[in-house]
């Protein structure tokens, strides 16, 4: 092998070892998450470190233990917004009180997402309709909107819901800051241009030219605010202290914090796992979102998650594997500890504009298309956006996560039954409601409830086949009831049931119960098969049942 060759093996296995394509990465996202961290902790009412920190610790940890290879935890708007929501739920007007808070409810916000992982509650998510949780991500970016150009104006202090904070503004216009305000509006048009320009990083070029105007002009005579002294100290451990009851309040909206946290970062790792086949482990994504929240609210950091702008861009770069994030957050402190004056003086209008920036091109009112297409849940769709306007974060948030439980209670506790027949000459038993050439069995009522019998609907699915059986023209000497559809019973279910087999042995009609689950006919036949030895539970087709009636019927 030549002197050359040898070089260029060697080269070739140090891009190897360095990963080239997720260092690249890692130096591109670093310019994208550096400025949203900054920007993000002044949304939640946080010091610059404290978004600095979180992205340190969310990083690292998600690199670590993460399951997606695209995912990036970091600070988050929404998170941002629902954490100053919650603080100032709890502490007011009391600056050092929220601070405490902020911290605490960011420490229970991880522990909450270690107890969810021990507990193996991946699919918890699944719980937040899409619906709403897209009309609640709407209505945030709103207010986030709104309250960011309230800041660059120079009315940081507003609060409430979004109306009122209009309100304040519009009262108090003759107080704006309307240097801030151009300084903010030209942010927002430069990255709207750097946009267009490939491979032209346009967060970082803001930053930049902000930097080099607050070295030319004095900036803070013109009322406009710079980020200002930074004191990173990874050392300073801290555990708030507060009573037993404080920590039950604040465990309780850490709750509905990492609810919309993690359905924030499900969603954006889904996408991405699903668009390239990848394998992915919610229980194990939850693991890495409590260790980076967990570690964050013990230094005093931001909660959280894995957003859909740092993640899509994060693929959009060419990252590879996790070792991007890690990367970056090594890019990310080099920039720090290099360029730590330089990044004080950047400007806070400039912040506020990449933010306003990034809710503008996330807002988009056409994923709401389908629901006004399809003429589907485009009323609880409105209703979460209004949520959000009109009661404010924290409220709209949990008025959110009730219409999604609403949704799923009025989904899961519907009671229909179906009244089957044969279709044709074949031993396929059908709706015949769906099927109108289904022909009835004679002398045998076939129903199957369509759904799942529980506590909530096992009284009326019941009544309905009495009704049914009722509103019969012609006799019946046999009833069979397929239950499918239902997977394991509660004690309300078996007492129903009971009631049923009594009823039908009132009448003097033979009951036969057909495709039982294993779980159903184990708990049936210790429950009530003593009780009740005339009724056939068995795994039986339905084909298999009405050969059985025959028989029994046959003298």
């Amino acid at each position: 092998m030549s002197h050359s060759s040898e070089q260029a093996s060697r080269f070739r296995f140090l891009l190897n070892f360095l990963n080239w394509p997720d260092l690249l990465a890692g130096i591109s996202i670093a310019g994208l998450l550096l400025p949203q961290a900054l920007a993000y902790s002044s949304i939640g009412n946080l010091s610059a470190q404290a978004g600095i920190i979180a992205l340190f610790a969310g990083l690292l940890c998600y690199g670590l233990v993460g399951s997606s290879r695209f995912a990036l935890v970091s600070p988050t708007s929404s998170s941002a917004v629902v954490l100053a929501a919650s603080s100032a739920a709890l502490a007011g007007n009391n600056t050092g009180m929220r601070l405490a808070l902020a911290g605490g409810l960011v420490i229970a916000a991880g522990i909450v997402f270690l107890l969810a992982a021990a507990t193996r509650m991946g699919g918890i998510t699944d719980f937040i309709a899409r619906p709403v949780l897209r009309g609640f991500t709407f209505g945030l970016g709103i207010v986030i909107i709104i309250k960011q150009t309230a800041m660059v104006a120079g009315l940081p202090s507003l609060d409430g819901s979004l109306f009122s904070v209009i309100a304040d503004m519009s009262i108090k216009f003759r107080y704006w800051n309307y240097a801030g305000i151009g300084m903010a509006a030209i942010t927002i048009a430069l990255l709207f241009i750097f946009a267009r320009i490939r491979y032209l990083p346009g967060g970082i070029s803001v930053i930049l030219l902000g930097i080099v105007s607050s070295m030319v002009i004095d900036l803070p005579s013109l009322g406009i605010p710079l980020v200002g002294t930074i004191n990173i100290s990874m050392a300073d451990l801290n555990i708030p202290v507060f009573s037993p009851q404080e920590w039950i309040r604040i465990f309780e909206l850490s709750l509905a914090m990492a609810l919309i946290l993690y359905a924030e970062s499900y969603g954006s790792i889904r996408s991405f796992a699903m668009k390239y086949g990848d394998v992915i482990s919610p229980n194990r994504d939850l693991l890495a979102l409590g260790l980076s929240n967990l570690a964050s609210g013990l230094f005093q950091g931001m909660p959280v998650g894995a957003g859909y702008s740092a993640t899509a861009a994060n693929e959009a770069y060419g990252a590879k594997t996790r070792m991007s994030g890690i990367f970056a957050m090594l890019i990310t402190m080099v920039v720090l500890i290099t360029a730590l004056p330089y990044i004080e003086r950047i400007p806070q209008p400039v912040l506020g504009g990449i933010v306003i920036y990034t809710m503008l091109i996330i807002l988009k009112p056409s994923s709401f298309d389908i629901y006004f297409v399809w003429k589907n849940d485009r009323l609880i769709a409105v209703i979460s956006v209004l949520a959000v306007l009109l009661l404010g974060v924290m409220h709209g948030l949990l008025a959110a996560i009730a219409i999604s439980i609403m949704m799923m209670l009025k989904q899961i506790s519907a009671s229909t039954i179906s009244e089957l027949g044969r279709l044709g000459q074949s031993h396929d038993f059908v709706s015949m409601a769906a099927f109108p050439e289904a022909r009835p069995v004679s002398g045998v009522l076939i129903l199957r409830p369509d759904q799942g019998i529980f506590f909530a609907n096992a009284e009326r699915i019941f009544l309905q086949a009495r009704q049914i059986l009722a509103a019969l023209n012609e006799p019946v000497h046999t009833v069979i009831l397929s239950l499918e559809l239902t997977n394991d019973l509660d004690t309300t279910s078996v007492e129903a049931l009971r009631d049923f087999f009594a009823f039908m042995e009132k009448l003097g009609i033979t009951l036969i119960l057909a495709r039982l689950k294993d779980p159903v006919y184990g708990i049936l036949q210790f429950s009530l098969g003593k009780e009740f030895p005339d009724v056939s539970m068995s795994r039986l087709s339905v084909e298999r049942a009405v050969r059985l009636a025959r028989v029994r019927k046959r003298p």
